[in-house]
């Protein structure tokens, strides 16, 4: 069994393989977001927040803090923004950049152990990525493309992954430490993506043992009713053993799908979770029920 531990300066989440399915929130990111992107860049920091508080309110279980805006200062922007999110929230949070610099901003105001989002597979990212990640004690995002792309051949992403974690052991990184992703397409392009998705999880996980992650939203890009296709492919892809997605956690087709999942799976003690979020508040015992009941009785004469 498998487990990965990121934590903030005070809270610890666990990503494995018999664990609850981890939900990272997706929305502090400007790519395809105008007004944020425009808002950051000016220094406003304040929808930022709103995503923050909004998306923890929802039940995300992390945060993933994106910065990337042309032409800004991603270091300072995603170093800024971190300090922020942390300042009003105790959930842990993934730093997503390519670019090495924001991402050594970022582990530097970081309290706690971060997710690293990401590395590829190739040559000369392996070896500016994996060295930091070893020298933050940090988790890391190994995203299956190298030099060549994207193959539409599960097999060569599932080859690039393996090269990843075995590089990760070069420099010291403990596979658990490793979370594959797989690379999710649109449905709408490529009728076999969730097959193939669903195929390369289970051997990343029988095979290499390692967690896997996806940009859950994707797989149904371009579709009409969206967030219904995505909760349930993730419900599909949590029963091909996969622990964690980047999503958005305000939709709840998509975040009841993967409660759903978390009770087939077993992932759910005694289904708690599900029972909890979907209890009939006026259902019950005791002094309350007992009173709801007599209020709804008429009274005689």
């Amino acid at each position: 069994m498998t487990e990965t531990v990121i934590s903030s300066a005070t809270k610890d989440v666990v990503i494995g393989f018999d664990r609850p399915f981890v939900m990272i929130g997706e929305r502090i990111n400007p790519t395809g977001r105008k007004l944020l992107a425009k808002e950051m860049k000016d220094g406003d920091f304040s929808r930022v927040e709103a995503d923050a508080l909004a998306q923890v309110a929802a039940g995300a279980h992390m945060l993933d803090v994106n910065a990337g805006i042309p032409l800004a200062d991603e270091p300072a922007m995603l170093a800024q923004a971190i300090k922020l999110v942390q300042s009003i929230t105790d959930v842990p949070l993934a730093i997503d950049s390519s670019i090495i610099e924001a991402l050594e901003a970022g582990i530097e105001v970081y309290q706690g152990k971060p997710l690293i989002n990401s590395v590829t597979g190739e040559d000369d990212v392996l070896e500016r990525v994996l060295p930091l990640v070893k020298k933050s004690g940090a988790a890391v995002v190994a995203i299956s493309n190298d030099e060549t792309g994207i193959s539409e051949d599960p097999d060569v992403r599932f080859a690039v992954a393996k090269k990843i974690v075995e590089r990760a052991a070069d420099h010291g990184i403990h596979h658990s430490d490793v979370i594959v992703d797989p690379l999710v397409m649109p449905i709408g392009a490529m009728g076999t993506a969730g097959q193939q998705v669903f195929r390369l999880v289970r051997r990343l996980r029988e095979e290499l043992h390692v967690n896997t992650i996806c940009g859950a939203s994707n797989v149904s890009f371009g579709l009409p009713n969206k967030h219904n296709i995505t909760g349930a492919f993730l419900s599909m892809a949590m029963g091909a053993g996969m622990t964690s997605a980047i999503m958005n956690p305000l939709h709840s087709e998509v975040t009841t799908a993967i409660m759903a999942a978390d009770v087939l799976t077993g992932n759910d003690q005694n289904c708690a979770a599900w029972i909890a979020a979907n209890r009939d508040p006026t259902a019950g015992g005791g002094e309350g029920a007992a009173r709801r009941r007599a209020g709804g009785r008429r009274r005689r004469g």
